[in-house]
């Protein structure tokens, strides 16, 4: 089994690759963002009280986030593994994920950091909210607020997983099969 994080900016390009790696891997992607976007739009307890922080450009807290990830995982007992994207967040986000996971006879195998500069990622999330009309990737200073909760908080995250020896580190710029194909070296390479 392998249970993958995605790890990098918003806007790095994470939903893409997570789809490559599912299709080519036979994964479960799981998705925060996508997640939260369904109980979003069903108006579930959990989805209204997640809009009400990402509308303000925050990240959603913990107690919300794992509920629904929990549900999620539940859902595929019988899963080849899954691709997190976009958690965990934070260390503690991290640690309860782990815990989860045990009780799961589970564990992560790898993380995958994507990395790309700031200002080609402000470009690709304007032009994303444009084209996708979320109002989050519409204004330049909330996504600036994303950037600095991604610095302050779950950038701490490469220690945490460096001392288990599961972060790796790809290059985020260029075609998305060249970037795919990083990926999948890095996979082959260390399961």
């Amino acid at each position: 089994m392998i249970n993958l994080i995605l790890f990098g900016k918003p806007g790095s390009g994470k939903g893409t690759q997570a789809e490559f790696v599912k299709n080519k891997y036979d994964l479960i992607h799981i998705s925060t963002g996508d997640v939260f976007r369904y109980n979003i739009s069903k108006k579930t307890d959990l989805g209204l009280l997640a809009k009400s922080y990402m509308e303000k450009g925050d990240l959603v807290p913990d107690n919300v986030t794992i509920k629904m990830l929990e549900a999620e995982v539940n859902k595929s007992p019988n899963a080849n593994g899954f691709i997190f994207d976009g958690f965990p967040r934070t260390t503690l986000q991290a640690e309860i994920l782990d815990e989860f996971l045990l009780s799961n006879e589970l564990s992560i195998t790898m993380t995958i950091a994507l990395e790309v500069d700031e200002n080609i990622l402000i470009e690709r999330l304007i032009k994303r909210g444009k084209d996708s009309g979320r109002v989050d990737d519409q204004d330049r200073s909330k996504i600036e607020n994303r950037f600095d909760e991604y610095n302050k908080k779950t950038s701490i995250l490469i220690n945490y997983y460096k001392s288990q020896n599961k972060f790796f580190q790809i290059d985020g710029i260029g075609g998305i099969s060249e970037i795919s194909e990083r990926i999948y070296n890095v996979i082959d390479s260390n399961i």
